[in-house]
């Protein structure tokens, strides 16, 4: 009667066994020990040997690399990490955005595990919302999904940024824009020219300013030659005045307001 030889696993060799409470093989790596004297190990479980193997396979190419992934670090808590901690200098309302442009992609991946996180999850992601953001609106979102990552990835926990190898979809069109073309904003300095709000015109066509700032400025605001009589004048929107005497030399502030300065 022949007797089956079981070979007995070497030292430092990877354990595999089947678990049959839960009827699935188990492989365990071992680490070392930790300074309380117990055993660290790393487990992956699969339905059959071979599938053990190759996670095993992975588990020690991670360790080689110096990735120490997690098997319970979801996506949403490297978000939360990167918002708590990768955004120094950052200001709250900035975060803020951050933080609400990516809840919708935490409501689909975020409880997936980072280390199991591929870029189809990702691409799908962004495609569903794709109907709601704009497309600056999922470039934002993808990018911080991309940092989220790369900020988990400068901890080890993760071995690759599958966020970067997605490219942003294309949103849903944005709001018309309400911007003077230059035909328009040409036909407004000739109709404003000689009256008394041809300043007011100029500065906000040329600055860009909105127009509750445009009305708050004063004449010692944009030019040098405001005098004593001018101090009661306190808006640009105002009268505007001129320096009485033409007889000297003269310094023009800007060539699109059309006022000098008499030096």
């Amino acid at each position: 009667m022949s007797e089956t030889q079981v070979r007995r696993r070497g030292f430092g060799e990877d354990g595999i066994y089947l678990d049959a409470a839960r009827n699935r093989y188990m492989g365990a790596i071992s680490l070392g020990y930790g300074p309380d004297g117990k055993r660290i190990r790393r487990k992956v479980s699969g339905k059959t040997k071979q599938e053990v193997r190759a996670k095993l396979q992975a588990l020690h190419d991670e360790l080689n690399a110096g990735v120490k992934s997690s098997s319970t670090y979801t996506v949403r808590e490297a978000v939360d990490d990167w918002l708590r901690e990768g955004l120094d200098g950052t200001s709250e309302r900035t975060r803020t955005l951050y933080e609400g442009l990516l809840e919708p992609v935490l409501e689909g991946i975020g409880a997936r595990l980072l280390r199991d996180l591929g870029a189809r999850d990702v691409r799908s992601a962004l495609s569903q919302l794709a109907t709601r953001y704009s497309t600056r609106s999922l470039q934002i979102t993808r990018n911080s999904l991309e940092r989220a990552i790369r900020h988990a990835e400068s901890n080890d926990l993760v071995g690759r940024n599958v966020a970067a190898l997605v490219k942003t979809p294309q949103g849903r069109d944005g709001r018309t824009s309400k911007s003077f073309t230059l035909e328009q904003a040409k036909a407004l300095l000739a109709a404003s020219e000689g009256r008394r709000l041809h300043a007011y015109v100029v500065l906000s066509l040329l600055v860009g300013i909105r127009t509750e700032e445009a009305r708050a400025l004063r004449w010692d605001h944009v030019v040098t030659w405001v005098t004593r009589s001018m101090s009661g004048v306190r808006s640009v929107m105002g009268a505007i005045p001129r320096p009485r005497s033409r007889g000297g030399p003269w310094r023009c502030r800007s060539a699109a307001w059309r006022r000098c300065e008499y030096i």
